[in-house]
């Protein structure tokens, strides 16, 4: 039986040359496939990004509006209440001006001789303009007669047994009292009834009211 060498290698080489275009075929496909999927990853991390960039800048802008506005607040805060500490030494001197009149009864002014009449009208005209001058700034005085008790722009001295008075009302102002916009300067030194009874949860909300219409204004 005769064989063909020659022949058996052309199939042989045939072979293998098919077999590496095969294998170069699905190289090539595999590297489109890769390509489609890496595209694919680029267009969703560039996504993420994107989202993460507009939530970043969705940050930064309420960041910047509330710098605005708590900027705002200190600024009137401190229109409002930088003169606090000029008008509590000046409540001083109002004190003082009040003890000067106090120290001249009413029968005393009546029977005064025309320079210590004009004298005391020249103190209370001061103390008038002092006042009006503070008030025109934020400065509030207190004078909680006949009101609730409230110990937040209050301070009890003392205690008056009266049954028909409602218990906690302020009966009597014993110096009067100084806020700026919401904050107290100095409390309205009072005295309070007791022994009366309560004040109703009307006549508490009423004063409650009240006193809200008078901060506002």
């Amino acid at each position: 039986m005769t064989t063909h060498p020659k022949h058996d290698n052309d199939l042989n080489l045939e072979e293998a040359n098919a077999n590496a275009q095969a294998e170069d075929e699905n190289v090539a496909a595999e590297g489109e496939a890769e390509g489609e999927v890496s595209e694919e990853d680029v267009l969703l991390k560039l996504a993420r990004e994107n989202e993460e960039l507009k939530e970043q800048n969705l940050r930064l802008v309420a960041e910047m509006e509330n710098l605005r506005k708590r900027t705002q607040r200190e600024v009137a805060d401190a229109r409002t209440f930088g003169i606090a500490g000029f008008a509590r030494d000046m409540l001083t001197v109002s004190d003082n001006l009040q003890r000067a009149l106090g120290a001249i009864t009413p029968e005393q002014r009546e029977t005064a001789e025309p320079v210590l009449k004009s004298l005391a009208e020249g103190v209370e005209m001061t103390e008038r303009s002092m006042l009006s001058t503070l008030e025109r700034h934020g400065v509030k005085r207190l004078n909680p007669e006949g009101e609730r008790f409230d110990p937040n722009f209050h301070q009890a001295m003392f205690e008056v047994p009266n049954p028909d008075v409602a218990a906690n009302t302020v009966v009597q102002v014993v110096q009067p009292g100084y806020v700026i916009g919401e904050r107290v300067l100095r409390p309205a030194m009072v005295g309070v009834s007791k022994g009366g009874p309560k004040a109703s949860a009307e006549k508490q909300q009423a004063d409650a009211e009240q006193a809200s219409s008078g901060d506002a204004s």
